[in-house]
């Protein structure tokens, strides 16, 4: 575990600096070694001040005297000049900016490639699903999102109740910021108010909560929650009370999913690797039989299962095979008598113990296989009954959904185009369209006859790429995926996607707004067109991955900081059309991380992975200015570093260096966003230059955010997650910028376009 060195607090008399008569230090003895203590200014009749770092010490220190700050990651001193024009207190107060954060839209994306049973339609014609920590309401017509936002880490599985009104989600257990682990719970809420109703298993489950399922025969009065425990203890909880009334260690194997019995709530199902089982709840006790397989090879897992109309059992499995299970003759049950309370509403019958009518309390149900029908080549990933009694299945490894009669006679089929990938859920819309959500992170709708078209698209694996174009409500992300996409922000869609070559880790638009430079993982950079997507221009600079792109304010310079620790500088003619080779920075002993041009376009600061600050005089021939004392009036045209005085009081308490991963400076200069490595964002007044400044924090994110980026017109701010794949649009209120509107340099949708 890091060590996580602590910056003590500024002292309140006198403020956070104290400013001198400025008397310019030599230079610095190396170039190569930018952080051995400069000289600072000594007052008159005394001797300079210098900060210590106590042997040993995780605390980190500022010293505040002089024209200088210097402050310490992991025993690193850094030091940032105070810019002449700061008066005794201007530009350090430590105050909350009166511009807000709103979630605006999250669904560039959805979570199919790795959870179950997650795309559902409410009472009001929304679609219901989720991406990180978000719960997402699409009205698809209206191209509008409602957003539930009270869970803390990233959102696991989703059950809708059968009122079709309210939603239970759970979700994984997650760690703070101090590295203790988080308790998952499940959230009952309402969907028309956003409200909770019912805050459920705090402290009875372990890791995270894997699946849920209402209860269907007493109006949901229950619910079933297994969690990803071990053991997978399995849970039966009276939702109005929040109260639970039996509990039983499921398998040591995963559990993917869990249902009742929609006829008898005493009956629930689950099934995983290696299992189906069928379980009897009387009273606090749930037992269970194993479904036998017999004569049929038993699959390495069960993916799926429903409920058909004459109450058997479909398990669509790993081989492709949809088995049917018919319960066996003798087994006393009688159907339509709930486990407690069976026909009764919300939060009724929960003063009635006694097992269901018919039950052998010690004993589970008994099934066995009477069918068996070859579906699809390789798994299914769902099932799904439709109204009309017909049965539909989704087929991984051949993309295919396939239309059943009640008998499982083939009717119909389509398959999916091959860029959403395989079928993971799917549900039944209005009419005969079908909603499909896909292990690629799309959400689909169309019907079999017709062929199917994105409604929600989104990246598969880690994002960290991220720009904004100069004068459109448009940005571009790219990510471990390897997929290249243009997002229109004011129309919440896909413009375009492009598969590259290799990782893509960061990118800009030329000024101009007609060409984008991509930055690779094996030291390769890439030029396109925005409008047709076709390659300009490119190159290899060393074989290390690229952490930074950036054009000069004029588009006449490329900047590209690699992990080779150089700056490669291009010169760009021809509209952002030609580049050629101009120089390298050479001089940071450690990776380049984040770099910004000054606003004439001659000089560049940058970041490294050891935590300097180096200055560039591009211009003169890409000279490293030794001096840096002489940088600390310099304008720049944008403030991405993560180091320097202007954003030092972005750094948490006891940071060890690496808690933020980006940041950015609004255009109008009053805010600087943060991204953080504890799934926050974070909005600062700017400059953001005290200690322990004040910050407006949001969550939503599950994972550590990799990067954010306010739009042209400050309007709004761009967030990536890492490992949760998501990109948030946030809407900035309070501020005076103008609402996003559509620039007539706003390409074309192609490649994967979302005409809805």
């Amino acid at each position: 575990m890091p060590l996580h060195p602590q910056i003590s607090p500024a002292p309140p008399h006198p403020p956070c600096i104290l400013l001198h008569p400025l008397t310019p230090p030599p230079p610095l003895s190396s170039p190569l070694h930018p952080h051995t203590p400069p000289l600072t200014p000594p007052l008159p009749g005394s001797r300079p001040k210098e900060p210590t770092l106590s042997p040993g010490s995780r605390r980190g220190n500022y010293n505040l005297e002089g024209v200088s700050v210097k402050m310490f990651l992991r025993g690193r001193p850094i030091t940032m000049y105070v810019p002449s024009g700061l008066g005794p207190y201007g530009g350090l107060r430590a105050e909350l900016p009166p511009e807000r954060l709103q979630l605006d839209w999250p669904s560039y994306g959805y979570r199919g490639r790795d959870s179950r049973s997650n795309l559902h339609v409410l009472a009001s014609g929304e679609l219901v699903y989720f991406i990180a920590c978000v719960v997402i309401l699409l009205h698809v017509p209206h191209r509008r999102q409602r957003h539930y936002l009270r869970h803390s880490d990233c959102v696991r599985c989703l059950a809708v109740h059968p009122d079709r009104l309210r939603v239970a989600t759970g979700q994984a257990a997650g760690v703070d910021k101090d590295g203790k682990p988080l308790q998952p719970i499940v959230h009952i809420w309402d969907s028309a108010t956003l409200l909770t109703l019912q805050q459920i298993g705090l402290g009875s489950f372990e890791r995270g909560v894997g699946s849920l399922a209402f209860s269907t025969a007493d109006q949901g009065a229950y619910l079933c929650v297994v969690d990803d425990s071990n053991e997978h203890m399995m849970s039966v909880w009276d939702c109005a009370r929040g109260t639970k009334q039996a509990e039983v260690k499921s398998t040591n194997e995963s559990v993917l999913t869990v249902e009742f019995n929609p006829q008898d709530s005493s009956s629930i199902i689950t099934s995983g690797k290696s299992h189906v089982y069928f379980w009897t709840w009387s009273g606090a006790t749930l037992t269970k039989k194993q479904g036998i397989f017999g004569k049929y090879k038993k699959p390495k897992f069960i993916q799926c299962f429903i409920f058909n109309a004459a109450g058997d059992v479909l398990t669509g499995d790993s081989e492709g095979n949809i088995l049917t299970w018919t319960r066996a003759a003798g087994d006393g049950r009688t159907p339509g008598k709930g486990g407690k309370g069976g026909g009764r509403g919300w939060g009724r019958g929960t003063r009635d113990h006694g097992a269901a009518v018919g039950a052998d309390p010690g004993s589970a149900e008994t099934y066995q296989i009477g069918q068996q029908t070859r579906a699809h080549e390789g798994s299914i990933f769902a099932l799904c009954r439709r109204r009309d009694g017909t049965v539909l299945s989704g087929g991984g490894k051949d993309r295919r959904v396939v239309c059943w009669s009640p008998a499982l006679a083939l009717l119909q089929e389509a398959e999916l185009p091959e860029r959403f990938g395989a079928v993971r859920t799917i549900a039944e819309g209005p009419g005969d369209e079908l909603l499909v959500g896909t292990t690629r992170n799309a959400l689909l709708r169309g019907t079999l006859a017709a062929g199917f078209t994105p409604i929600v698209q989104g990246h598969t694996d880690e994002v960290w790429g991220l720009a904004t174009h100069p004068s459109c409500c448009l940005f571009l992300t790219c990510g471990y995926d390897r997929q290249l996409c243009l997002w229109d922000g004011q129309e919440h869609a896909l413009a375009w996607s492009l598969a590259l070559e290799d990782t893509g880790l960061c990118a800009d638009f030329h000024p101009g707004g007609q060409v984008v430079a991509v930055g690779l993982l094996m030291g390769r950079w890439l030029v396109l067109d925005t409008a047709t997507q076709q390659p300009l221009a490119g190159g290899s600079d060393g074989n290390e991955q690229l952490s930074v792109v950036r054009f000069s304010p004029d588009g006449s310079f490329l900047a590209i900081g690699s992990h080779d620790n150089f700056i490669y500088i291009y010169s760009v003619t021809e509209g952002g059309r030609k580049y050629t080779r101009f120089g390298r920075c050479t001089g940071h002993s450690s990776f380049i991380t984040h770099l910004d041009w000054s606003k004439d376009g001659r000089f560049i600061m940058s970041n490294s992975g050891d935590y300097e600050i180096l200055y560039w005089d591009v211009a003169g021939g890409c000279k490293l200015l030794r001096n840096r004392f002489e940088s600390r009036d310099r304008e720049w045209a944008s403030y991405t570093c993560v180091l320097g005085f202007h954003v030092f009081g972005v750094w948490p308490d006891g940071s060890d260096g690496t808690d933020i991963n980006s940041l950015c400076r609004s255009h109008h200069e009053r805010l600087v966003a943060v991204a953080d490595d504890f799934c926050k964002v974070h909005l600062f007044q700017y400059p953001c230059a005290r200690p322990k400044a004040p910050s407006h924090v949001y969550g939503g994110h599950g994972s550590h955010v990799t990067n954010v980026r306010f739009t042209h017109d400050d309007g709004h701010l761009i967030s990536l997650g890492g490992k949760d794949t998501s990109v948030f649009q946030w809407r900035v209120l309070g501020g005076p910028p103008p609402p996003c509107s559509r620039s007539p340099c706003t390409p074309e949708p192609g490649g994967d376009p979302d005409p809805r």
